[in-house]
């Protein structure tokens, strides 16, 4: 049996570049960092006992005898991919709930490929991971996907991701600031589930579609990545990097007409009465998790307004999919 652990991630600025159809043209960037909530993913070759081949446990069960029988387009398409033939067990938990903009469905594909590997002896770099995690959703499962978030599900880690003419062709740069001053940023973030949630793939069609037509509006917002780090590695009022998240926010909403909603806009829009400086819908959009950027001292003030909705706490972290368990499989 192995079990991983693949993280979820945040992303601040560069949203919308990471997409093939943009990058190849002009190039793309993202911010973005890993978090403490985690997907964990267990794979086992499934003892011969059973009158199904095959057992896939997610928020439903499956029994099958048949890989191409498999719901769950993801298990499909990377047993599939990674050549399985004997029958297997699988099993996923959470932290966090699917479809709400942390790159859970992307973490769920990096998090299977590394146990399908470790589970073969298979050895791969992390970079292999995420080309291997990207064809599988971009080119198998035919998604509309960016290349962000299976990049940093896979490295983990605070960093800057630069792509370019192809999706094999991006650099992982990571970001280093100091204790002090990320410490200081991390304290004026805040994490609000709205309770909504929805498929980022569908979402993000509409801005494929459209993407010749918002080229200045994702050349600004491709600006926004460097203009984001310059205010976390310098010195000055970090407030101003709430502020910029706001403007992108602003372009971001523009970009399609199903990227927020008006319960979306609401809870937006008492976050900044309450004291909230900037902020933004993560994922694609349409609904999830809204990060906030708030002074410590007014962040009791936006919990109260938005009481009815979750706050929840989070660290970075930097240690990306990993294999945190393995154990010699008798009947591989």
């Amino acid at each position: 049996m192995i079990i991983s652990k693949t993280p979820f991630r945040i992303s601040f600025f560069g949203g919308g570049t990471d997409y093939p159809v943009w990058f190849k043209e002009n190039g793309g960037s993202v911010l973005v960092t890993s978090i403490d909530k985690y997907c964990y993913i267990s794979s086992r070759y499934l003892p011969p006992f059973f009158e199904y081949k095959s057992r896939i446990l997610y928020s439903q069960v499956e029994t099958i005898n048949k890989i191409e029988d498999i719901k769950h387009p993801s298990v499909r398409e990377c047993l599939e991919f990674m050549k399985i033939k004997k029958g297997m067990e699988i099993h996923h938990d959470a932290d966090l709930p699917a479809r709400t903009g942390l790159g859970s469905s992307s973490s769920f594909t990096v998090g299977l490929l590394n146990t399908l590997n470790a589970l073969k002896g298979k050895i791969i770099s992390q970079n292999q991971l995420a080309k291997d995690a990207i064809h599988v959703e971009q080119n198998l499962l035919k998604e509309n996907v960016g290349c962000q978030d299976q990049i940093a599900a896979t490295y983990g880690g605070f960093n800057l991701i630069e792509f370019k003419d192809g999706q094999e062709n991006f650099r992982v740069y990571p970001i280093t600031i100091k204790s002090e001053r990320l410490t200081l940023f991390h304290s004026h973030l805040m994490l609000i589930f709205t309770g909504f949630s929805r498929i980022a793939s569908e979402i993000a069609k509409e801005l494929v579609q459209t993407t010749h037509q918002r080229k200045k509006e994702l050349k600004i917002i491709h600006q926004m990545v460097n203009e984001g780090l310059k205010i976390l590695s310098g010195n000055g009022n970090i407030l101003e990097f709430g502020k910029l998240l706001h403007e992108s926010w602003k372009i971001k909403r523009g970009l399609t007409s199903k990227i927020t909603t008006p319960a979306i806009d609401e809870i937006y829009s008492e976050a900044l009465k309450a004291g909230a400086k900037g902020g933004k819908l993560l994922g694609a959009g349409g609904g999830g998790f809204v990060l906030l950027f708030a002074e410590p001292a007014v962040q009791p003030k936006i919990k109260a307004r938005l009481k009815k909705f979750l706050h929840v706490p989070f660290q970075f972290e930097n240690s990306g999919s990993q294999i945190i368990f393995y154990k010699e499989d008798q009947y591989k």
